[in-house]
């Protein structure tokens, strides 16, 4: 897969004021890309496009370069927001809802003063930041740097400690950050049916798991986030499929430090309706009758698997896991 580059760039004011607003614009008109002006990142119109469909199309290849009015949501590192996938099932559909556009946030230095402010609160405990609540940041970080910078001012810190999760191969220019082993570079996988149905606009497996061994090859802790879990036909074969993939392609003698997290697939009411609504051709199965609904928070609740399909699921893949990673550790099955 060819890195992302946007086909439109907006630009908010204000992020000029900051050095990395002012490269990033300077980037994009060397590269040739048409560069409009918007008030605010929240506030993006006019995007091209004749129907909502195409909007939302055009919207998923346009980079808004602005800045981040609260620096830092506690323990998430907000850097962008905004995805370039086109995952049928991801649950950015609901949380962007209008605004699917992706945004980079160029303030950087205060999120990272939020980022110590918090650091130094919990001293003398670990505070663990999360990079990828709402977006796949390394999706645009060959563009930005900004997630190269933030690996590199955790990496100094004697008690932070950042995690990130992703779709997508373009790791060279991360390789060589200083980290120090404070960031745990996750990699989300799948069997090959749930790839090619459903995480269009993504890395192919194995371009993911190529990557993964360079970053665990560069002294990054790793992780593979499994999900979402996803009853298929010949699921149990196709996961088995990806497991041996994983244990072909990542020598051994980092298996000891590997996590895992697993997430099975669920869906809400809402998300359903915008789901069919832009994957209208989508074969993704979101059959509340086929599912158990499980109460969330804020009344917001998740149609899951029934409980026995649930745990045929968890067991099969945790066995996968100890059959073929035994010094692993599963941080979770939901």
């Amino acid at each position: 897969m060819k890195p992302f580059v946007p086909q439109l760039v907006y630009i908010e004011p204000k992020a000029l004021e900051f050095e990395q607003g002012r490269i990033l614009k300077d980037k994009f008109e060397k590269m040739g890309l048409e560069i409009r002006e918007t008030t605010s990142h929240n506030q993006v119109r006019n995007l091209p496009g004749n129907n909502e469909l195409q909007k939302y199309k055009n919207a998923k290849s346009t980079l808004v370069i602005g800045i981040r009015k609260k620096p830092s949501a506690e323990y998430a590192i907000p850097l962008a927001t905004g995805c370039i996938g086109h995952c049928h099932y991801c649950y950015l559909q609901m949380t962007l809802g209008s605004k699917p556009y992706i945004r980079t946030y160029v303030n950087l230095d205060e999120i990272f003063q939020q980022a110590q402010k918090y650091i130094d609160e919990h001293k003398p405990e670990i505070t663990r930041f999360e990079a990828s609540c709402k977006s796949d940041i390394v999706g645009i970080d060959h563009l930005t740097h900004s997630l190269r910078k933030t690996i590199e001012f955790i990496g100094q810190t004697e008690l932070g400690s950042l995690r990130f999760t992703t779709k997508y191969q373009h790791v060279d220019h991360l390789l060589d950050a200083s980290h120090n082993e404070n960031t745990r570079f996750r990699f989300s996988v799948n069997s090959q049916w749930v790839i090619k149905n459903f995480e269009m606009a993504t890395s192919s497996l194995r371009k993911r798991l190529e990557a993964a061994k360079k970053v665990v090859e560069a002294g990054y802790p790793l992780g593979f986030v499994v999900a979402p879990l996803y009853l298929h036909d010949d699921w149990q074969e196709g996961y088995k499929e990806m497991f041996d993939e994983i244990n072909n392609t990542i020598p051994s003698k980092h298996f000891s430090n590997i996590t895992f997290e697993l997430i099975q697939h669920r869906f809400t009411k809402p998300a359903k309706k915008v789901i069919q609504k832009r994957y209208p051709k989508s074969k993704l199965e979101m059959d509340e009758e086929k599912r158990k609904y499980k109460w969330g928070r804020y009344g917001i609740g998740k149609y899951v698997y029934q409980k026995d399909e649930a745990q045929e699921l968890r067991e099969t893949i945790e066995n996968y896991i100890h059959q073929y990673f035994p010094e692993a550790r599963i941080e979770y099955f939901t």
